[in-house]
């Protein structure tokens, strides 16, 4: 399958007929990326990036759009209303503790604006709290032209001018998402790879330039019945044209974090695996394919339970030697228990932050190989500080 993915490196080098001509092709590239970023503060960036990748800390993606976040307070019986999505994301970022886990958030454009009760930037509620802002910039996935079944996100236009402005207003890391649905044999198609790569790339690009540490986030979706060894084949592919196109873009590697999904069977598969058997898979789709340079992986993920992501994280931190820091960005994962406990009371707000404090503590224990099922009996409060 991978000989058909042919990505727009192979073909930028098909002309270049000796390999002493491809290798001046690839320093050509890799010297473009350094002479753009000799234009900008680079240290700047990777420290950011380090900063992102702390020990023992993740992200936290609040970053839902408001028709998806309108959706997840319905289904919890909360009333979809701009006022009650400002109260819970303040009671996301107001939780006691959180910044012993988590490093940075992600933010959708609503809510870098918004503020809390007493009129305290949520900027700065982040900021108090030792927690990096950053920004959703893409405009979602929209279906993609002759090709049912499949997406490509959107967003591009006039990208230069939001970055700046998101720059200016705090935040100093952003996200874009591209969705690759798969099937048996013809999803995804090697044109919705490439598409998808390419706007990840040219997203990339235009964060550095802009003083911001693009999170690349290819997502294989979990959803169908594909075996695991179809979504290490298709996650394989898609994260080898990836890379191939930030170096085409000029992107510093050292200075981006990798957002990809764990090789995992689709939801409706009847071959599940263990964690163990995740952790394997991925990490050796990863060392394939991933380069040395990025500093870090930071996993989303993708509708697995908050049990499930904490089990499969943890299998993955067993003592080998990596290139690259693992970590969280976990949306679901990290926010249900809490959405369902608050239910938009102000009665229940302390159980709801001490649910997120509890899921956050035990995925800092994953990153370090600790968590155990035994946690998930533990009382938030009963957990020991990380």
């Amino acid at each position: 399958m991978l000989s058909k993915r042919s990505s727009a490196m192979r073909q930028q080098l098909s002309s270049a007929q000796t390999p002493g001509a491809r290798v001046r092709t690839l320093d050509a590239c890799f010297s473009n990326a350094r002479r753009r970023l000799n234009r900008m503060n680079t240290q700047a960036l990777i420290t950011t990036a380090h900063a992102m990748l702390a020990q023992g800390k993740g992200l936290l993606a609040m970053d839902e759009s408001n028709a998806t976040c309108n959706q997840r307070l319905a289904a919890v019986g909360i009333a979809p209303t701009p006022e009650m999505r400002r109260a819970y994301r303040e009671l996301l970022l107001t939780t006691p503790g959180l910044g012993q886990c988590i490093s940075g958030v992600i933010l959708f454009d609503e809510t870098l604006h918004q503020a809390s009760a007493n009129g305290t930037p949520f900027v700065r509620l982040a900021a108090d709290a030792g927690m990096l802002v950053g920004i959703k910039t893409d405009l979602g996935a929209k279906d993609m032209a002759c090709h049912p079944g499949e997406k490509v996100t959107e967003g591009l236009d006039g990208l230069r001018e939001r970055l700046q402005s998101y720059f200016s207003q705090g935040a100093r890391f952003a996200k874009w998402r591209g969705v690759m649905a798969v099937d048996a044999w013809r999803l995804p198609s090697n044109a919705c790879i490439q598409a998808n790569a390419h706007a990840l790339a040219r997203y990339a690009a235009l964060c550095q330039e802009a003083g911001l540490v693009p999170i690349i986030e290819p997502e294989v979706l979990m959803d169908g019945a594909h075996t695991p060894a179809r979504c290490q084949d298709v996650t394989e592919a898609v994260l080898r044209t990836v890379f191939e196109q930030l170096v085409q873009q000029g992107v510093l590697l050292e200075a981006v974090v990798l957002k990809p999904n764990m090789v995992i069977a689709g939801s409706a598969s009847t071959t599940q695996t263990t964690a163990s058997e995740v952790a394997d898979a991925t990490l050796q789709c990863l060392l394939r394919v991933v380069p040395a340079a990025v500093p870090g992986i930071a996993f989303l993920s993708g509708g697995q339970t908050g049990e499930q992501a904490s089990s499969r994280l943890n299998a993955m931190h067993d003592g080998r030697a990596l290139p690259w820091r693992l970590t969280f960005s976990f949306a679901r994962a990290l926010q249900y228990p809490a959405l369902a406990i608050w239910a938009g009371k102000d009665a229940n707000r302390d159980a709801a932050q001490a649910a997120l404090l509890h899921r956050a503590r035990c995925n800092s224990a994953a990153l370090k190989g600790s968590y155990n099922a035994a946690m998930e009996l533990q009382s938030a409060e009963a957990m020991p500080s990380q």
